[in-house]
């Protein structure tokens, strides 16, 4: 059972030197219960997707088009903002936004953070109530008591990003999104961020996450699916397995002999880099967005390719058309 659907999603930035097509066509779903994971290189439309799945756009980002679908069929961007605001962000979509670190307000103590964060859903909740799930959520996510009488200041690296997921997991929303919650930590951070939300999953606080990183590799220890993109366009999506093992887009291709893995048999394959670099997409390339670094690239390619399946992986390339 889909826990969240995306329909064609078109997004752009509208700036004065023209529009940047950040995200387009983007359609795929989101399982009850799935670790969704999202990769491609810098620049691809992870952060922007993250954003217009939250319906945090703001300008100058503005929506398009498509639908995003919840599991009941409600179109999430035909609600008026006042559902968005009490029934939507916060409590069936959140967002552990990027740079995480720094998305606390310094001259706040957390525990006033985390008072706004109730009252805009639970404006008549008590101080002591507030108090009592702020506790608890804290408690959840390895964090003592004492950190909500913090500034972010007096916080590491690593308690910031607790604090962060502890704040958008409050409302325990079915869908959280973490948009590169584990950059700029050491290893033994990271694998502490990758527990928090699996354990949050298994608790039952987070029904479904989409795990936004370019790092395949941390891919690979938490999610069930993978989303490739590449230049604001969904390139293939497919079991974690199928898409590091078996990819089959180009740049999937390209893409693989990147990650580092203990399989034998991998780990004697040659690192490599793709020839060429992402287009503008103040003007992206007619039809397929790889064409021009594409080695498989044909006359057929300056048409937009579709989404097509190809066993238990959906792939948009040419290469695979009947």
């Amino acid at each position: 059972m889909s826990v969240l659907n995306a329909e064609n999603i078109k997004a752009y930035y509208h700036l004065l030197d023209g529009d940047v097509q950040a995200l387009e066509d983007a359609t795929f779903n989101l399982n009850k219960g799935e670790i969704l994971g999202i990769a491609g290189e810098s620049g691809c439309g992870k952060s922007t997707l993250a954003a217009t799945l939250s319906t945090i756009i703001l300008p100058p980002l503005k929506l398009l088009g498509g639908k995003l679908l919840t599991e009941n069929g409600d179109d999430i961007f035909k609600l008026p903002e006042r559902t968005l605001r009490r029934e939507i962000r916060g409590k069936y979509v959140a967002l552990v936004p990027q740079s995480a670190m720094n998305a606390l307000n310094p001259t706040k103590r957390i525990r006033d953070l985390v008072t706004d964060a109730i009252n805009a859903h639970y404006p008549k909740m008590t101080k002591q109530e507030v108090r009592d799930t702020a506790a608890k959520r804290f408690e959840d996510v390895g964090l003592p008591f004492r950190v909500l009488e913090s500034y972010s200041f007096e916080l590491s690296g690593g308690m910031k990003q607790r604090t962060v997921i502890a704040l958008s997991s409050l409302m325990n929303p079915k869908v959280l999104i973490a948009d590169e919650p584990t950059s700029a930590l050491d290893v033994s951070t990271q694998k502490t961020v990758l527990t928090l939300l699996l354990d949050l999953r298994k608790k039952g606080i987070v029904q479904s996450v989409i795990f936004i990183t370019h790092d395949i590799a941390v891919l690979r220890q938490i999610a069930d699916r993978i989303v490739v993109m590449y230049a604001g366009i969904i390139v293939e999506i497919g079991t974690v397995d199928d898409i590091i093992f078996n990819p089959l887009h180009p740049y999937s291709k390209g893409l693989m002999p990147t990650v580092i893995v203990p399989e034998p048999e991998i780990k004697k394959r040659a690192i490599s880099g793709i020839p060429g670099a992402p287009p503008n997409l103040r003007n992206p390339p007619k039809g397929c967005r790889f064409l021009p670094r594409c080695a498989y690239a044909t006359s057929v390619c300056h048409q937009e390719p579709p989404l097509i399946t190809v066993k238990r992986t959906v792939v948009r390339c040419w290469l695979y058309a009947k």
